[in-house]
């Protein structure tokens, strides 16, 4: 199938651990019935990064007009990539992997996978991966939802990123949403504090 698709999936899949090959296969295979082995689950940083990558070139390659015009290769293009959303959206806790997922759903106007990643970002991701995603993303839908989630965080876990210059203005503007809009009055008196510690410091 690689060999198939050809373009830059090609020369992406050969950069490929062993591991992360078996993994894609594995994952392949339970689509088609076939369970997968233990051995075949095994995930970590690297296959994150590895199946993100693979994941930008399959999105490239289906825009080009020689895979377009081939309708066996551009359901293979699109099985591929599908499998590798798939297992990002299992495993993944990476601002940069949810900007990628998200900006998908977005293009292709897929709102439901759009609102099942954001009960992900609430549920899976550490608050400076959430705060990550605002400062990264480029799309004001994903910005949004990064904000609504960092509101509904917890006074106590929002406090650290305070404490952080990447961080600090995302983190008083979910502070500031907490307080008003949500009525949380530990977010508006640890929001004050931060003012005037800001003040203090001009």
């Amino acid at each position: 199938m690689i060999k198939e698709i050809g373009g830059k999936v090609a020369s992406v899949w050969e950069t490929l651990r062993p591991v992360t090959k078996r993994m894609i296969v594995g994952a392949l295979q339970s689509d088609t019935g076939t369970p997968l082995t233990p051995a075949k689950l095994i995930y970590d940083a690297h296959a994150d990064w590895e199946l993100s990558s693979l994941l930008s070139a399959l999105d490239e390659r289906s825009s080009a007009k020689e895979v377009r015009s081939d309708v066996s290769k551009l359901n293979d293009v699109r099985l591929l990539a599908a499998t590798c959303v798939r297992m990002l959206e299992a495993q993944s806790a990476s601002a940069e992997v949810f900007i990628q997922l998200a900006s998908r759903a977005v293009r292709n106007n897929d709102y439901n996978r759009l609102d099942k990643l954001a009960d992900r970002l609430a549920s899976r991701y550490a608050p400076p991966e959430i705060a990550e995603v605002a400062r990264q993303a480029e799309l004001p839908q994903i910005r949004a939802i990064a904000f609504e989630t960092l509101a509904q965080l917890p006074v106590s876990a929002l406090a650290p990123l305070l404490d952080d210059s990447l961080y600090a203005e995302i983190a008083a503007s979910a502070l500031e949403q907490k307080g008003y809009e949500f009525d949380s009055e530990e977010a508006r008196d640890l929001l004050e504090l931060y003012d005037l510690h800001q003040r203090s410091m001009e």
